[in-house]
């Protein structure tokens, strides 16, 4: 999905509106919040918005909830876990630019 907004300090993610081709007058737009630094799945807030607009553009918003919400921090819960074993395994870091093994 294109994106429309990062915040990283915040921890907020946004999607832009998007649409599969399927469906001509519907969109989607997701927003993950990350409520905290941990890997956890109270940690993490997924938001998806519905768009359906008539022939005239007169569209309608809605909050829904579907199984995708679910998916997707399931998805990026596992990503995450495996971004910190990694991490926690190779226990590197960047020195004056050269990736640095502290073992």
């Amino acid at each position: 999905l294109p994106l429309a907004n990062v915040d990283y300090s915040g921890g907020i993610i946004t999607t832009d509106w998007y649409n599969e081709g399927t469906s001509a007058n519907e969109s989607i737009k997701i927003t993950v919040r990350f409520l905290t630094n941990e890997i956890r799945a109270d940690g993490i807030k997924i938001i998806i918005h519905k768009k359906r607009c008539t022939v005239q553009q007169n569209c309608e918003v809605k909050k829904i909830s579907s199984a995708l919400e679910h998916e997707l921090q399931v998805s990026i819960l596992k990503k995450a876990a495996l971004y910190e074993q990694a991490f926690k395994k190779n226990k590197k870091k960047f020195k004056r630019g050269e990736l640095v093994d502290q073992n």
